[in-house]
């Protein structure tokens, strides 16, 4: 939903959306998606309808341009900050001024990308097409009390975002990461989740580095852990675990480098979250771009199927995934 919205203000296609979230417990617009439409909105001078919590249908006309200049959005509760980041990187790398926007919201949390990945593992590649883009952590925060803030600023690219070739996974040697908590110092919970990981990623023959922080900025106690690498043939992986209640330190140290190591191991020439990640800037660029996922997963299938709605042409052949973008031009 958050993709075809953005989509939506690129194309100056409007959309309508019907059965939003039907299937889910809570059946409808939540107030991340809300957020997140309401955002693109305003970028894109569009007019909405049907934008409101609970809400099962919208529809977007968007408007003629994409304004860039300073914003401030707030998804109000806990909901992903880093997810609206991400549904907002389209539009501002076509937009008629370099934008600057703070938003507001949980900052780590299963079910939405770690913002320390995009910043270590899809930024760096989106710059390779001509998207340089920056995401400071201003402000953790987690569930429930949300309370983090992100600073997203993006220049709009030169003319078109270039098409990316990644065919040859390399090899990984070295490993970097960050464990980060929360009002969490006592119970050394960055020192616990680091060491854990770096233990499982030594025993595979890595080296490792993995950066303790302890922040007391946050509303409320929480800590996440994330590591990523670049290979010798500089395709990037990343994986990541957020605290929650009842999951210990090592749990998530365990499962951070268990993910990781199973992604590099694939043969796959990009993470699994990145793979779905970076079909909508490939659906925006001129040309082809070819990737090897580490593993195709349900976010993959409806990215791929929704950029097809567009114009974009996909197709699979083997495990290599090819997207003909549509050279959007600012």
């Amino acid at each position: 939903m958050r993709f075809a919205v953005a989509l939506s203000g690129l194309s100056g296609r409007p959309i309508e959306i019907v059965n939003a979230r039907a299937k889910r417990r809570k059946p409808g617009l939540r107030p991340q998606h809300v957020a997140a439409v309401r955002a693109c909105a305003e970028l894109c001078e569009a007019r909405v309808e049907g934008v409101a919590v609970g809400s099962g249908t919208l529809r977007f006309h968007p408007g003629p341009r994409i304004r860039g200049g300073s914003h401030v959005f707030s998804v109000g509760t806990a909901g992903s900050a880093s997810m609206l980041a991400l549904t907002l990187l389209p539009l501002a790398a076509f937009a008629d001024a370099p934008l600057e926007v703070r938003l507001r919201g949980g900052v780590f949390q299963d079910f939405a990308p770690s913002p320390i990945h995009m910043q270590h593992v899809l930024l760096p590649i989106l710059a390779r097409m001509g998207l340089r883009a920056s995401l400071e952590i201003a402000r953790p925060g987690y569930v429930p009390a949300g309370g983090g803030e992100l600073l997203l600023r993006v220049p709009p690219v030169a003319r078109a975002l270039a098409p990316l070739t990644l065919l040859d996974p390399g090899r990984v040697e070295t490993v970097a990461g960050m464990a980060l908590s929360s009002h969490l110092a006592a119970r050394h919970v960055s020192e616990r989740m680091a060491g854990t990981c770096e233990e499982r990623l030594v025993a595979a023959r890595l080296r490792c580095e993995i950066d303790r922080v302890e922040d007391d900025r946050a509303p409320q106690a929480g800590a996440s852990l994330c590591i990523w690498a670049e290979s010798s043939t500089y395709c990037r992986f990343g994986a990541d675990r957020a605290g929650a209640p009842r999951r210990s330190s090592e749990a998530i140290g365990r499962f951070v480098a268990k993910r990781f190591l199973a992604d590099v191991a694939s043969g796959g020439t990009t993470d699994r979250h990145l793979a779905d990640q970076l079909v909508v800037f490939a659906a925006l660029a001129r040309g082809e771009s070819r990737w090897i996922p580490a593993r195709w997963t349900q976010h993959l299938d409806s990215n791929l199927w929704l950029v097809a709605q567009f114009g974009a042409a996909v197709r699979r052949l083997g495990r290599t995934l090819e997207v003909r973008g549509m050279g959007r031009r600012r």
